[in-house]
């Protein structure tokens, strides 16, 4: 029963969709993540539905805009702005005045479906559009959160200046996410520092060694410690953490926060002329980190399963300061504390931290344990879901919230 049930799930496309309150208008996406592949990034197809005889002359018209929010709403005041909408795509999508040459598959297929009312759009993302990240409010903050977000928009006018009625607009949230390569490559991030003190002979070596240089989320960031003492001085106790770096462009801002911590005594303390070699283990998750303000995230939607935002990549020759909107990066911290005297020995080594690139076996055992989580939701999904067995296509309304499995 159990592989029938997996073989349905398998075949089975998932297109979103959100109508307008008056009913008239529906919107159709294949999909709500776009990713970046560095040279070249999805373009966003979907396909508008209008009742027939609504238009009576109007226009639909499209857009994708960006919204970059780098402050708090509340801090708003003398008409000062925190936030900046950008459009960074549009075009008229009923009746259509660029004639469209080619449709996806998905487009042809739901164009089909749908009937002679259906019209299929495209849009595409600019050169250097930063990807989708979101920071996490606090508990007092009521406002809409700090981040690049994107969104779809849709309505019914004249011309496009036109924003006609909310009764005929529809918005749709979407990200823009980045993958890791499709290798993780052989290379160990590494570094080797050593601490000296006054008055006293010899240093604290410390090496730090990652198992790799890409780790993808929900896995194990491995470091393994070297600590050679050749000095007077004892090293106390080891602290280890994995460190989100966040850089704000458009106010020149960074800042730091802790996703993933530990702190041990375990062969401590570490004698002159003792040594130690030990492995930890972290696993950064934004489950651990729900309730700490100002943690990045990959562009929340209200319905997804949430992960700490992605390490930033940029195209080869390029330097990760000219990426647009919010940089995210991580590196492994290692802390040894000397004692009062003595101060602290700190090395940062740099990590990439992404989802799996698509087709890979890590992104297939990813998308499986996803699968998992919704088969277990199964009565929830049945009941929000509306199927067509003859073309083997699941609708599911855009705006759904998901509920948890108790």
């Amino acid at each position: 029963m159990i592989p029938l049930l997996f073989l349905v799930f398998v075949v089975a496309v998932k297109v979103f969709k959100k109508s307008t309150p008056n009913g008239k208008i529906t919107v159709y996406l294949g999909k709500r993540d776009f990713v970046d592949h560095l040279d070249t990034v999805d373009p966003i197809d979907g396909v508008i539905v209008v009742e027939s005889e609504y238009l009576k002359g109007r226009k639909v018209f499209g857009q994708v805009t960006t919204t970059y929010r780098y402050g708090r709403e509340e801090d708003e005041v003398m008409g000062v702005k925190f936030s900046k909408e950008i459009c960074i795509a549009k075009a008229q999508i009923v009746p259509s005045k660029d004639k469209q040459s080619e449709i996806t598959p998905m487009q042809e297929r739901l164009v089909k479906k749908l009937g002679p009312n259906a019209y299929p759009f495209t849009f595409q993302f600019p050169a250097c559009s930063p990807s989708s990240v979101t920071l996490q409010a606090g508990d007092d903050e009521d406002g809409k959160p700090l981040g690049v977000e994107y969104a779809i928009k849709t309505w019914v006018g004249d011309h496009f200046d036109d924003r006609g009625h909310k009764r005929s607009a529809i918005t749709l949230a979407i990200k823009k996410l980045q993958y890791a390569p499709p290798t993780r490559g052989n290379r160990l991030p590494s570094s080797l520092v050593s601490k000296g003190f006054t008055f006293s002979q010899g240093k604290i070596n410390l090496e730090v060694t990652l198992d790799k240089e890409i780790y993808y989320h929900g896995e194990k960031v491995c470091p393994n410690i070297i600590i050679t003492n050749n000095s007077r001085k004892s090293v106390k106790n080891i602290k280890v953490y994995v460190v989100q770096h966040c850089e704000v462009t458009m106010v020149n801002a960074q800042f730091s926060k802790f996703v993933a911590s530990l702190e041990t005594r375990e062969g401590c303390p570490i004698t002159p002329g003792a040594s130690l070699t030990k492995s930890f283990y972290l696993v950064p998750l934004a489950s651990s980190n729900k309730d700490r303000r100002g943690i990045a995230l990959d562009g929340h939607l209200k319905d997804d399963d949430v992960n700490l935002a992605s390490s930033t990549l940029v195209m080869e020759g390029k330097s990760p300061s000219e990426a647009m909107g919010i940089v995210i990066s991580y590196s492994l911290r290692v802390v040894l504390n000397c004692g009062a005297l003595g101060g602290d020995l700190q090395t940062d080594v740099p990590f990439k931290l992404l989802h799996p690139a698509p087709g890979t076996d890590a992104n297939v055992n990813a998308a499986a344990e996803k699968k998992a989580k919704s088969i277990e939701r199964s009565k929830y999904e049945n009941s929000h879901y509306t199927n067509d067995d003859d073309d083997n296509i699941v609708f599911e309304d855009f705006a759904r919230l998901r509920q948890e499995a108790a």
